[in-house]
């Protein structure tokens, strides 16, 4: 089992709840435990962590931060943040159900920390049909039904 420690750093409307946010990781993770952290963030913070981590000069939805350090007692899997207000943005402008894209975004996060990327199409091709399979589990859309969200993730 996992344990997945839930840290809000914005007010919480809209933010689901973290019952949701545990619910939906452990999807994610299926068999394999560990800690898990997942960061709710304002712009400012989702701004400069993906400046100084990835090189890129603005806020972005969910960056996924993978322990690489020695094995210790219990079995660390990484840390996720997510930036509220820019995933609440993007579900207003691809016209999605926002838990449905938090849900999303929370999979994605935990599938970047189990070693999966998007970086090539066979990769991504990969990670979208297991992201696609988890989130049916859960009762949730295929977030790729959108053609040009699709292109627009990879970019």
């Amino acid at each position: 089992m996992s344990h997945i420690l839930i840290q809000r750093r914005i007010d919480p409307a809209g933010v689901p709840a973290a019952s949701s946010l545990r619910q939906w990781a452990e999807a994610a993770l299926g068999r394999i435990a560990g800690d898990l952290t997942i960061r709710i963030v304002d712009e400012a913070e989702s701004h400069e962590l993906n400046c100084r981590y990835r090189g890129k000069d603005k806020s972005t939805n969910v960056l996924s931060f993978p322990y690489d350090g020695d094995m210790l007692d219990v079995p660390v899997l990484g840390d996720i943040v997510i930036c509220g207000p820019v995933v609440m943005r993007e579900a207003v402008e691809q016209g999605k159900d926002p838990r449905a894209h938090w849900a999303h975004l929370v999979v994605h996060g935990c599938l970047h920390l189990l070693g999966y990327d998007h970086e090539q199409e066979s990769e991504a091709e990969v990670m979208e049909a297991r992201e696609q399979k988890i989130l049916a589990s859960l009762g949730f859309p295929d977030p790729y039904a959108d053609a040009d969200e699709t292109a627009h993730k990879r970019a």
